[in-house]
């Protein structure tokens, strides 16, 4: 199955909830039923009530600007609309240093391990050597958990003993790809909630270790969210966002919500890409995001 395929299934319940084909099928440009029913269908969608307010805007000026009087000529300014707001930074991972950090943030329940399995395969799969850092320390069966995956993907793997220092075991992890050549750091940490302070100072200790043993390291940091909680998941990545520096979102549990307006929120309130997005629990189900794609695969009838 293709890129967009998956994509275009992931998005099923979301098209199910919401039909933007049908919202141009009477389409008047001075009709105010169409930016109300715009409105309904993104804030339906998950989008949130400011993304969905500001996307009426930028499509009555549009409207105004290019003269729409067609519905194919509005649905195509709309496509555009929400590609652009999709358009907040680069959707690839910067990995061009040896090694290179992946350090991967978010709550419990998230699929943040599978992510960091998945995204393992995918990178050994270019021919990069990958080192699995066991930074969760704190849940029952997190290290073997990431264990499994590090054999499944056939990347190398670093860990303590269970309440060991996280960032202990960060700082072994980065000694050991610098001795074993590896290309690419993939780090595990606990699933932070975000009021929980102490957590989230040794997500900052953390990142002062890998700050200071690879000062010239590209640093990728990944928030990975689960997509069926819609905007409490936003509320989570803003948290993040002021502790972590965030560089990117990883949207898991696609395919299981109507909520994928999600993604339009998050790029319109933190101005956070989304990087991937779980559309499955096939180890080939976690795909690049491409904003263009998405919002075709959600017009597709």
């Amino acid at each position: 199955m293709g890129f967009f395929d998956k994509l275009f299934g992931g998005l099923g319940k979301t098209r199910q909830n919401i039909d933007l084909e049908e919202l141009f099928q009477d389409y008047a440009p001075d009709s105010e039923d169409f930016y109300e029913n715009l409105e309904e269908m993104l804030v339906l969608a998950d989008a949130g009530i400011p993304t969905a307010e500001r996307v009426d805007y930028l499509m009555r000026r549009k409207t105004w600007e290019d003269r729409y009087r067609k519905g194919e000529e509005a649905r195509e300014g709309l496509i555009r609309i929400l590609t652009g707001l999709l358009n907040v930074g680069d959707t690839a991972l910067k990995l061009e240093t040896r090694p290179s950090v992946i350090l991967m943030v978010g709550v419990n329940g998230v699929g943040k391990t599978t992510t960091i399995g998945k995204l393992a395969h995918q990178l050994t799969e270019q021919g990069k050597k990958v080192l699995l850092c066991a930074g969760d320390t704190f849940r029952a069966a997190a290290a073997e958990q990431l264990g499994i995956w590090a054999e499944r993907a056939g990347a190398e793997f670093v860990r303590h003993e269970e309440g060991s220092d996280p960032a202990a075991v960060v700082y072994d992890s980065i000694c050991a790809a610098k001795a074993r050549g590896a290309d690419v750091i993939l780090i595990d940490t606990a699933g932070r909630l975000h009021n929980k302070q102490n957590l989230m100072n040794e997500l900052a200790k953390i990142r002062r270790i890998i700050d200071r043993e690879l000062p010239d390291a590209d640093v990728e940091t990944l928030m990975v969210l689960d997509a069926t909680t819609g905007q409490n998941g936003l509320i989570q990545a803003k948290q993040f966002l002021e502790t972590a520096g965030l560089s990117g979102i990883v949207l898991t549990k696609l395919d299981g919500t109507a909520k994928g307006g999600i993604v339009f929120a998050i790029a319109n309130e933190c101005n956070l890409p989304v990087k991937y997005v779980g559309v499955g629990e096939g180890i080939d189900d976690l795909i690049p995001f491409d904003g263009k794609s998405f919002v075709e695969a959600l017009f597709k009838s």
